[in-house]
């Protein structure tokens, strides 16, 4: 079983320590984000769970807690998101250098092919023009040389939260022409720089530029961090088009106070202050307490390793 954390809320950021609680306890509780009232035991013994992923814009407070989680036996990759983005998007965020410096400071420990960076979403406005992306991408992909291998982009998908959040924000649009000459430039920026572009759930890029399409959670790569084959189905509970293997997210929605304004998880920055407030780390659920009428659930898990699986 792949486990990811999450990509719901930035676990590494926010919740480290409810996280090594979890991990030391061996399973988690996680509401269905459709139906509060129904929650899945997840276990999380280290001979079911294969490996975790970790989504983060800042891997700082999990970095300390990185040499327990190996010795718990849990392996592991990164998406880290650095994106070309501004204050006005991304209010909540250290300055540029700090997140450039905890990425390098991360991949030196674990090895840049494990470290997987996300120059996503690029969020296009009058002032976050192709020229603004281009040149904060040429900047990105060469501090970061060398210490990642692949950058998984995309353009904004416009949920009915995002559209919300960026209310008075004047978007640009572009045709497919010029959306096909910035993508170009992106990849020649990223192969300067032995960096692989990959593109998230959008044709455009891979059929009109010969982008690759991202696997954001990768078998393959599950494999090489495991070192043996593994066997995992494709997850259709994703958009269409993407690639990603299945996994079970143990985070919820509305609980990132990272803020950024596309963010596609957070309804309002009163709800996740509510939900922050209600997070208690030695709670098995992410934010608040069970209440007594949910029904609780085990879910059947097995490991991607085995030939035949092996139920917990």
């Amino acid at each position: 079983m792949i486990v990811s954390a999450s990509r719901r809320t930035d676990i590494p950021a926010f919740y480290s320590d409810w996280l090594l609680n979890r991990l030391r306890a061996g399973y988690v509780l996680v509401r269905n984000p459709f139906n509060p009232l129904q929650v899945s035991r997840v276990a999380l013994d280290p001979g079911v769970v294969d490996c975790l992923v970790f989504w983060t814009k800042n891997p700082a407070p999990l970095l300390p807690r990185l040499d327990e989680i190996d010795r718990l036996g849990y392996p592991y990759f990164f998406h880290y998101t650095l994106t070309g983005c501004d204050h006005t998007l991304e209010q909540h965020l250290a300055d540029i250098d700090t997140r450039i410096a905890a990425f390098r400071r991360l991949s030196e420990r674990i090895g840049p092919e494990r470290m997987l960076w996300r120059f996503d979403p690029i969020v296009l406005t009058p002032a976050l023009d192709p020229d603004h992306y281009l040149r904060a991408f040429a900047q990105l992909a060469q501090q970061l040389r060398g210490f990642t291998r692949q950058c998984t982009i995309s353009f904004l998908s416009v949920y009915a939260k995002c559209k919300r959040n960026l209310t008075g924000l004047a978007l640009l649009p572009l045709e497919d022409s010029e959306k096909i000459r910035f993508i170009r430039g992106l990849a020649a920026l990223a192969a300067r720089c032995e960096i692989e572009l990959c593109a998230c759930c959008d044709p455009l890029f891979t059929e009109q530029c010969g982008i690759a399409a991202a696997r954001c959670i990768d078998e393959r790569l599950v494999a090489d961090i495991l070192r043996q084959p593994v066997r995992i189905k494709k997850d259709s509970g994703q958009r269409p088009g993407c690639g990603c293997a299945a996994s079970v997210d143990i985070g919820a929605y509305n609980t990132c106070p990272h803020g950024c304004r596309y963010c596609y998880a957070n309804v309002s920055p009163q709800v996740v202050a509510r939900n922050h407030a209600a997070h208690d780390p030695r709670s098995p659920l992410l934010t608040g307490v069970l209440n007594g009428r949910e029904t609780i659930t085990e879910r059947r898990m097995a490991s991607v390793c085995s030939p035949q699986g092996r139920l917990f």
